[in-house]
């Protein structure tokens, strides 16, 4: 039998947390949970290798260890430092990560356009979340943005390049969940792209998780594209026999239509189950889906403005896919 790790203890904005050794800062943070959580754009814990790019998870490390009490100089990421037993870590008190924060915010931005009003991706997009918390009200660079036309990278998905902050996750998707790679990062510096090889499409079975591992709306959904803002759909859990994958879904549903059908995610926004292309892009029907309820959504999400707890009974004259919220359960 295996023995369980011993646990050491780690101290985060106050809060002591026993955690296995080894695992990084912020999945001891995450232990925790709420505001000290630090923000994550890169780091994906079902991804190997993700993390240490983009530095919005920047935290200060006021003691190393019980061992060597002494803090480290700099500011480090949770993503990348492991926990040491007695370490004490500042997030949200600490007035150098928030204005590290504000720092990496702002360089996120420098290139990022001014798209949210017609992106697929308002609603759910970390990089919004980051910019009104951190965000200055104006950009204070001088240079030109950079510019791409937007590429469709096979039927089912729609690349608008102009977006991307370089967070490699859909890389790492297509390294790890299929037997061929088509896209990667070209070129380096401020000439870094994220682009396919002459142009070729990306046609394996699991190619639509890519969308849901992009933290911004650099990768959408060809078919739901301009379809619904995400506030105004309702998501439910359902789950479809599937030979390829577990069936296990989230449909974002308008009415009686399917408007897309997504992955699960936990409350990280990371895909607890990854699924395939048949489920997510050409199952669009309810015949092929069995509804379990209303997906859980937090309260400080846009999405939960018009939202729902509990669904109606079938046997219910009230009851509409759709339409929970017309009623609940006493």
């Amino acid at each position: 039998m295996n023995e369980e790790p011993n646990k050491i203890k780690v101290t985060i904005d106050g809060i002591t947390v026993e955690v296995n050794p080894g695992i990084p800062i912020v999945e001891a943070a995450r232990q925790i949970g709420g505001a000290s959580v630090p923000p994550t754009m890169c780091y994906y814990s079902k991804l190997e290798g993700s993390g240490g790019r983009c530095r919005t998870c920047l935290v200060e490390v006021t003691k190393g260890s019980e061992k060597d009490p002494r803090p480290m100089p700099k500011l480090v990421p949770a993503c990348r430092t492991n926990v040491m037993d007695g370490m004490e870590v500042k997030v949200l008190t600490s007035e150098r990560v928030i204005q590290a924060v504000q720092g990496v915010t702002e360089f996120l931005l420098i290139n990022h356009p001014l798209d949210c009003p017609i992106c697929d991706q308002a609603g759910e997009c970390k990089l919004q979340d980051l910019a009104y918390e951190h965000g200055l009200e104006k950009t204070r660079s001088e240079f030109p943005r950079r510019t791409f036309q937007s590429d469709d990278l096979g039927p089912y998905i729609k690349l608008n390049m102009n977006r991307c902050i370089l967070c490699a996750r859909c890389v790492l998707v297509a390294n790890q969940l299929t037997d061929q790679r088509n896209q990667g990062i070209l070129f380096r510096g401020d000439h870094a792209e994220i682009s396919t090889y002459l142009s070729k499409a990306i046609e394996n079975d699991f190619s639509g998780n890519m969308i849901d591992v992009c933290p911004v709306g650099a990768l959408t959904d060809r078919t739901a594209r301009f379809k619904s803002r995400v506030w105004f759909t309702e998501p439910v859990n359902a789950t479809c026999t599937c030979e390829k994958c577990s069936g296990r879904a989230v449909l974002w549903m308008k009415g009686d239509t399917i408007i897309r059908v997504t992955a699960r995610k936990d409350a990280y926004n990371e895909v607890e189950e990854f699924i395939c292309n048949d489920c997510r892009f050409e199952r669009k029907d309810l015949k092929y889906w069995n509804i379990e309820g209303p997906a859980h959504i937090s309260d400080h999400s846009v999405i939960s403005v018009n939202h729902y707890e509990l669904p109606l009974p079938k046997n219910d004259p009230h009851y509409k896919i759709g339409n929970f919220k017309a009623k609940t359960l006493e």
